[in-house]
């Protein structure tokens, strides 16, 4: 197993990136081998800086541009067909790795995903996951965060299906329960789109759907899947991440909200691609690459994205 990264992506590349890949070469399995793309001299002056030889478990590919934070992710992609994260998506297509990662420019990410391995059939939209800590110690699954801020209800509902996938297949649930995000638990509350969401999911028939689940729920064992679109999915995450911030600072000790901690996730699956892609936060340390790594072994192993894709070629026969 190859599990690639970005080694030019994020706010503190290359060095974090070579630290995190330092702890993960320590922790991966026998067999996977972490593979770091990106300008070569830069790569391994981070290596010589802290002193550090490159494991055997770990290759240098090069190359020689990358795509920054700020710029237009297709231009950028055009322009720059050399560049880490180009590399990257052409390296999965032809299956020479198994997974790509990075904390790079996630527009670039995602537009990279749709046009080099582009969407499993039968999909409309991918969507970006990410994990939700349970009170109970369990854990559950909100998508999308922030790849699709306007959708249609068609699209909620291919999520539902996504998000059943993953829990069922990586989280080894049986019988993932889903509920559609909204601000009150009747079937007539919200907006246009999830009033008719509700209507497809009640109907869908590979779904556990259990209804609207209000925010104060989603810390609960009400729904281990949570449906939204990307705006107010990322929201969510984003004012979660801010709550552990502030109770850091308050020296308030609690494991359960040490969930909420970004290094400790790592990053989050793009699902619904040809391939297995995850993406971390631009400003990750060292233990967020590392977990970003581990993550993406994982989801490899389970091979979530040949499940989905058997899931909706089935789908589609029967149609």
């Amino acid at each position: 197993m190859k599990i690639a990264l970005d080694a030019m992506g994020g706010d503190f590349a290359p060095d974090v990136i070579v630290k995190g890949a330092l702890l993960a070469s320590e922790e991966v399995k026998e067999d996977t081998k972490i593979v770091l793309i990106g300008q070569e001299e830069a790569v391994k002056t981070a290596f010589s800086s802290i002193n550090a030889s490159i494991p055997s478990n770990v290759e240098i590919i090069h190359a020689p541009d990358f795509i920054e934070m700020g710029e237009n992710p297709i231009k950028a992609l055009q322009k720059k067909p050399q560049s880490s994260i180009s590399t990257g998506y052409r390296l999965l297509k032809h299956q020479e790795i198994d997974a790509f990662c990075s904390a790079g420019n996630t527009g670039a990410m995602m537009v990279g995903a749709m046009f080099s391995i582009q969407l499993i059939p039968g999909i409309i939209r991918p969507a970006i996951m990410a994990y939700v800590p349970k009170v109970s110690g369990k854990r559950g699954i909100i998508l999308d965060v922030g790849a699709n801020t306007d959708c249609k209800p068609d699209i909620l509902a291919q999520f539902a299906q996504l998000g059943s996938l993953f829990c069922q297949h990586v989280l080894q649930m049986d019988q993932p329960k889903v509920g559609l995000v909204n601000l009150g638990e009747e079937e007539e509350k919200g907006n246009l789109a999830t009033k008719e969401a509700f209507k497809l999911l009640t109907n869908h028939k590979h779904i556990n759907f259990v209804g609207n689940i209000e925010g104060r729920y989603f810390f609960n064992d009400d729904a281990d899947v949570l449906v939204c679109d990307g705006f107010l999915g990322n929201v969510i995450v984003k004012m979660a991440e801010s709550m552990f911030d502030i109770i850091k600072k308050r020296n308030i000790n609690d494991t359960f909200f040490d969930n909420f901690n970004s290094d400790v996730v790592g990053a989050s699956p793009i699902l619904g691609v040809n391939g297995n892609v995850v993406v971390a936060h631009g400003a990750s340390n060292d233990v967020a690459i590392k977990n970003t790594i581990l993550l993406a072994q994982r989801i490899t192993e389970t091979e979530i994205t040949e499940k989905i894709r058997e899931s909706f070629i089935v789908e589609s026969s029967v149609k």
